[in-house]
């Protein structure tokens, strides 16, 4: 009765946030909106490009009544646009892009992106329409094996050079692990601002003129090194050289062995001198279908002498080794601090010949609305395409389009590891330990490592009975890093523990990956002729322990 209770009143209370976001919603428009109500034919134009084979469908969410455009084979690269009736401006006030995905199978390897497109004068049709295609922008989901990203990408145009750059929004969030409907949402405003939004909360906010959030940066160095400048033939790197003066002592002596006998050893009372470590195993009888001729002479298979086990050791003893203290090992010259150093040489800078100041990014204008994709899963349903001038409207939109619809997903996906015997306590708690590592692969000093890190993130998701040896992994990396910032030294990625075994990895992304499989399966093969040809290694004496 309780549950029916606090149902009825959920239910009442997402009633009433639609209907006030609908009243938000009918007093300002939005620019461009597609909800995929109605089919796609004639509206939205499919590539005929060639390699553009995937098949488009109008296809319900799974649920829900709701109709989305649906992504309907693995292994495909799909390409179709939609044609603004009016182009849009992102230089005038605040602009707003927004659209859901739902990963109805997951996202092992492909992209769930938009791309605003420049008008057709740029150099493309429709019907054309593939990867070379000129954007303005490019927003949305990207996964592939390490790579687990909501991209942003800008298109802009060097003044100088009259070329089109991509500039890469850097530290990106990441892409949600689950199988719900999700809202995506970039709002570009007027003081060079990006904020970018999963499900209404904001995860990222960068400036579109700052080096530190954009890679390349919009606007170039002052300086460059020089192309031309080459390093002088008397430069020397050297900070250390071997002391020409130095002679090995005499004695040094480089032959002597690293271990030796301990003489001072003693053999221990009750050693079996005359028992054999292992005997013929006393219950063994020869099989029946054995055949001498064929199979050679039987021999019975050997066991533990169980005299041995009562006594310190069997079979001769010998005496232990222990480290020689004359050891010196091979002597080589003594390093000492180099007269002529003159530390690492570099090209000096000169003025960078493209460089420009601009007090806001020279945003190209939208006039159409692609996906162009290749992914390796299917159920990839797009739906709720929006364009608009306020963050209210888009608000709206999220609140009577998207909210519902994650409210009772969730709900079901609660109701499903309910009857798996799951704990939803501890699959809530794994979930927000999984979004904080997420914010912390993130973390600027930990970029050389964010992929291998999110690597680690998605294994612990697919099987949650590991999430502590991911953890442990994860503050190893930390601990590392934290250690070489505050002591120097040369930055290299740390070495990140090797977690248990979870199963096969991703799905590799590109043939370099196919490659290396390939590669690794040979390795595997010679290991296993090798042992094959190998003797079957000797159980180890108890006098060697």
């Amino acid at each position: 009765m309780a549950m029916a209770t606090a149902t009825m009143i959920r239910s009442f209370l997402l009633l009433f946030i639609a209907c006030f976001a609908f009243q938000i919603r009918s007093s300002s428009d939005a620019i461009f909106y597609e909800s995929f109500d109605e089919s796609f034919d004639g509206r939205w134009i499919v590539s005929e490009k060639d390699e553009y084979n995937g098949v488009w469908k109008h296809s319900k969410s799974e649920g829900h009544d709701d109709y989305g455009l649906l992504v309907s084979e693995k292994a495909r690269k799909y390409a179709i646009v939609k044609e603004l009736d009016e182009v849009v401006s992102l230089k005038d006030g605040t602009v707003v892009l927004q659209f859901e995905v739902r990963l109805q199978n997951g996202l092992e390897c492909g992209g769930a992106y938009l791309k605003y497109l420049r008008p057709q004068e740029a150099g493309w049709k429709a019907k054309g329409f593939d990867n070379e295609s000129p954007y303005a922008i490019m927003f949305g989901p990207d996964k592939c094996g390490s790579t687990n990203k909501v991209h942003f990408i800008l298109k802009h145009k060097n003044p100088k050079s009259g070329e089109y750059v991509e500039h890469h929004l850097k530290f990106p969030p990441s892409v949600p692990a689950d199988k719900l409907s999700h809202v995506y949402t970039a709002i570009l405003t007027p003081d060079n601002q990006v904020r970018i939004l999963i499900d209404g909360e904001e995860k990222k906010k960068a400036n579109f003129l700052s080096g530190e959030d954009f890679e390349p940066a919009l606007i170039p160095p002052k300086t460059i090194p020089d192309p031309d400048d080459k390093k002088p033939e008397d430069w020397d790197e050297r900070a250390k050289i071997p002391d020409a003066a130095a002679v090995k002592p005499d004695d040094w002596d480089e032959d002597a062995p690293m271990e030796i006998e301990d003489e001072e050893a003693v053999k221990p009372e009750g050693w079996l001198d005359d028992e054999p470590e292992e005997i013929d195993d006393p219950e063994a009888t020869k099989p029946e279908d054995w055949d001498d001729e064929e199979d050679g002479e039987w021999e019975a298979p050997k066991i533990d002498n169980p005299k041995c086990e009562a006594a310190p050791g069997c079979g001769e003893w010998k005496k232990p080794m222990k480290r020689n203290p004359a050891y010196k090992g091979k002597w080589s010259t003594p390093l000492i601090d180099n007269p002529n150093y003159k530390g690492i040489w570099k090209p000096q800078d000169i003025p960078n010949p493209d460089y420009f100041e601009i007090e806001k990014p020279d945003f190209e204008p939208v006039a159409a609305i692609g996906i162009e994709i290749w992914t390796m899963q299917d159920g990839i349903l797009f739906d709720n395409v929006l364009i608009a001038a306020d963050e209210k409207v888009a608000e709206s939109y999220r609140l009577t389009t998207w909210k519902p619809k994650f409210e009772a997903e969730k709900e079901k996906q609660k109701a499903e590891d309910a009857a798996a015997g799951l704990s939803d306590g501890l699959s809530a708690f794994q979930k927000k330990i999984f979004d904080v590592l997420y914010k912390i692969a993130d973390l600027p000093f930990l970029s050389a490592y964010n992929e291998k890190i999110i690597e680690l993130i998605e294994k612990g998701e697919k099987q949650p009975n590991i999430t502590i040896s991911i953890i442990i992994s994860i503050v190893i990396v930390i601990v590392t890093v934290f250690f070489r910032l505050l002591f120097g030294g040369k930055k290299q990625p740390a070495v990140i523990p090797s977690e248990p075994n979870v199963g096969s990895a991703a799905e590799a992304s590109s043939s370099q990956g196919s490659g290396e499989k390939e590669d690794e399966d040979k390795k595997e093969d010679e290991n296993e002729k090798e042992d094959s040809a190998a003797p079957p290694r000797r159980r180890p004496a108890r006098r060697d322990n």
